[in-house]
């Protein structure tokens, strides 16, 4: 049943105080809301229930051909779309490695939208920029990355590998004599590029988009946890561009870095970190010893909206000479006078954009460094609670659980299916299904601050229950 809402064509406010009323009610209004929805996130389904997702139809159709107040426009959205998200800021969201969202770096989302800030260059928004720099500053160090090293601020991990790596397309063709920014890619010199098996999908599709190809990789086989073998890396040279990942998206595996990256370096390879989450492992001292030996590398592509927790969307790539960023990114135009200060368009393929980098630090600094180790230490601690309860309930966990991702499979293929499709419905939590490495298993990934060791009993109770029936 249609939702009851204020009329639409409201006439125009008739004077600045009119409209700075008006205004603050809808978003006194929009955070009640806000509100009401995280508060009742805990007694909802994780996944939308089916009449919820059919209920949008109520917002098709053809565009209004006249104006609808923004009170009305807030309701809609309330009443048919929040039943209708999924319920992925609670502590029982398991897939695709989502984070949650620290309250910081929530509050700092609505002030970042009440700013409306042009991040692109200094002048046009001081504060954006400078935070955004601090921010990839205390990136830099909780990673444990060279100083010096340079970065930006995008969208994901899908753009922060595209981001890295076209600065080391930049690389690799000026040493051979070559300007890819000015000529393209027409009658350039070969590079190849070399990953491993198991590679993640966003790896290859940035370096369709580089002009590298997804085919023309060279690929190394991974043993049984999806690691790179070291003893099968192929010949390395100044050519060639190496990537290496640090926490398989199945299994959390990190290829032996500090085994690979000397020979690398010596060889005159450019070296990549795809590392969209176990990057920061290096916060923890529990755990920091996966991430040895990655500050060798040139690169280093990670997410801020896994693990740190800082909401959608946030991406960083990090590289050690920031030169070949900015020779890869620059822009420039004639209306373009620009100042002194660093411009985050000049490391950045994107020109106008969010400050989502306000964000990062608001969660950054919220944390500190005691609470990024906190969270890689409690979620990991989740994620070995959940191997524990599944093998003691006589199911087959495939991977070694090194941080916070779980493999489990409850049999055949179709019974594991089945139980994921179960435990999706009943709604309690939520898990995706993978095919690794020709196994059919539920992938649990813990990483949100937000989950409790009472979301993990509920939930590893939820999975149970489901392989039974």
């Amino acid at each position: 049943m249609a939702a009851s809402h204020p009329p639409h064509s409201p006439h125009p406010p008739s004077s600045a105080a009119s409209v700075a009323e008006a205004r603050t009610a809808l978003l006194k209004r929009a955070a009640r809301d806000a509100m009401d929805y995280l508060e009742g996130e805990d007694a909802r389904s994780v996944a939308p229930r089916p009449e919820a997702v059919a209920a949008l139809s109520a917002l098709r159709g053809p565009l209004p051909p006249g104006p609808t107040s923004a009170e009305a426009v807030l309701h809609l959205l309330d009443t048919y779309g929040s039943p209708a998200t999924v319920a992925k800021t609670g502590g029982r969201n398991f897939g695709f490695v989502n984070g949650g969202c620290l309250p910081a770096a929530l509050a700092a989302s609505w002030l970042v939208s009440a700013w409306d800030q042009n991040a692109a260059f200094f002048v046009q928004s001081p504060a954006a920029i400078v935070l955004e720099e601090i921010a990839l500053e205390w990136v830099r160090q909780l990673l444990g990355l060279p100083e010096g090293t340079g970065g930006a601020v995008v969208t994901g991990a899908t753009m922060a590998n595209f981001t890295a790596l076209a600065a080391a397309r930049h690389a690799l063709l000026a040493r051979a004599g070559w300007d890819a920014e000015a000529d393209g890619l027409f009658g350039a010199p070969p590079i190849t590029v070399v990953v491993g098996e198991e590679a993640h999908a966003s790896v290859l599709k940035a370096l369709s988009l580089l002009g590298l190809g997804r085919k023309r990789v060279v690929r190394v086989p991974v043993d049984g946890q999806g690691r790179m073998r070291t003893d099968a890396l192929p010949h390395l040279d100044a050519q060639t561009i190496l990537c290496l990942q640090a926490g398989n998206v199945n299994t959390g595996a990190f290829d032996a870095a500090a085994a690979i990256c000397p020979a690398a370096r010596a060889a005159g390879a450019w070296i990549h970190v795809d590392g969209a989450f176990g990057l920061w492992a290096a916060a923890s001292l529990e755990y920091h010893r996966w991430t040895k030996g990655f500050e060798q590398a040139d690169s280093w592509a990670t997410d801020g909206h896994k693990w740190p927790n800082i909401g959608y969307d946030c991406g960083i790539a990090l590289v050690r000479d920031p030169d070949h960023l900015r020779a890869a990114m620059s822009i420039q135009a004639s209306y373009l006078a620009l100042g002194e200060h660093r411009e985050p368009s000049d490391y950045n393929p994107e020109l106008s954009r969010r400050a989502r980098g306000v964000e990062l630090w608001a969660g950054l600094r919220s944390l500190g460094r005691s609470g990024m180790a906190e969270i890689v230490e409690r979620t990991s601690g989740h994620a070995r609670r959940f191997a524990q309860g599944l093998r003691a309930a006589g199911y087959q966990v495939l991977n070694e659980v090194v941080i916070n991702q779980v493999l489990v499979s409850f049999g055949t293929a179709e019974k594991t299916l089945a139980t994921i499709a179960r435990l999706q419905t009943e709604g309690t939590c939520w898990c995706g299904s993978t095919v690794w490495q020709g196994q059919t298993a539920m992938r649990i990934s813990v990483s949100s601050w937000a989950t409790t060791k009472e979301d993990v009993e509920r939930s590893l109770a939820a999975m149970l229950k489901a392989a039974e029936e």
